[in-house]
Formats: structure tokens, sequence, C-alpha cells
């Protein structure tokens, strides 16, 4: 079986969530699933396993769970980044729009080393915002990000076109 196929079929739609008229894509029921949460990490150990990656930026807290075992299986480091008040050291942040007002996000100051190279690791991919301001972050930190790859990509709510055009964007499911 086509490994996107497989873990397709492990992903719950949740019919009016959070709000009527929205089908809310599930992964967690693809990440209990042995098989497919190997192929999840192994689809994007793929993409990424000769492209010299630095670091994995994880977006909290789902990304965390794929982007860990990504930057294990290319030998990179990992990125946390997080909500505010989440990191013990000094952080840079960066704010964002959403539907409903603004949010933030955080990286320790001296995460990364100027020119690195990074790639940024989310479950999903919606509008966009989340994914955007962490690139914005990691590159006012020194970074050089050179992709966002993520599990689940939400074609309707064109998120691809808020993120950097100088970055690659890879997801394994298209809804």
């Amino acid at each position: 079986m086509d490994s996107a196929l497989l873990v397709k079929e492990k992903i719950r739609n949740i019919k009016d969530f959070p709000q009527k008229g929205i089908i809310f894509r599930d992964i967690t029921t693809a990440i209990k699933d042995k098989n497919a949460l190997r192929e999840m990490i192994n689809f994007l150990t793929e993409k990424f396993i000769d492209k010299g990656i630095d670091y994995v930026a994880v977006v909290e807290s789902r990304g965390f769970v794929f982007g860990s075992a990504l930057a294990y299986n290319i030998n990179a480091g990992c990125i946390l980044i997080r909500k505010p008040g989440k990191l013990p050291a000094e952080t840079i942040g960066e704010e964002y729009t959403l539907e409903y007002g603004t949010d933030r996000l955080e990286v320790h100051k001296d995460a990364i080393e100027s020119g690195k190279k990074v790639i940024v690791v989310d479950d999903l991919l919606a509008t966009g915002g989340t994914v955007a301001a962490a690139c914005r972050l990691l590159k006012r930190a020194g970074a050089d990000v050179k992709s966002a790859a993520f599990i689940v990509e939400l074609s309707e709510l064109n998120g691809r076109k808020n993120l950097p055009q100088d970055i690659e964007v890879v997801s394994m499911i298209t809804y």
C-alpha cells in the first residue's frame, strides 16, 4: 500500500470541529499507529536525508513528534519553537495573526549559529500563519531557512502563499 494512503486512512476526520462547517483532520490517530508513524517519519527522512541540514526547527506541539525523529535520522540538531513563557533562557519572539487575534512564537536567542541550514517541521499546513512566523523568527536569529515540511496540507486554505517564496514546501498528504 502507498505510504500516503496508509497514513491518510489512519487520520480521523471530525465534522464541525472546532466550529460548524469545519472538518478537523486529527492526526493523533495516525501518530498512535506504529506503521503510520513509521511512514510519516520515513517520508520526511527521504526528503531531507542528503540535504546537509544543520537543524530541524519544530513548532509546538505536534511538530515535536515528527521533527525530533527527523533530526535524529538526518543527523541534525533540533530547535524548539514554543509559545511564550515556555523556554527558560533568553528568547527572541515573533508575533503573528490568527483568525481570532494574535499569538507569539519564541526561540532561545542562542539557538542558531548564523548561516546554518534549517528546515521547519509542523504537523499541518492550514493558513500558514504559524510557520510563516516561525520562518521570520528563524531568519532573524540568523538561520538559512531552506524548507518547511508537513504531514498534512489543507490546500483550500492556501497556506503556501503565506510562506516565504524562497523556501521549498513539502507535504505528505493534501486535502
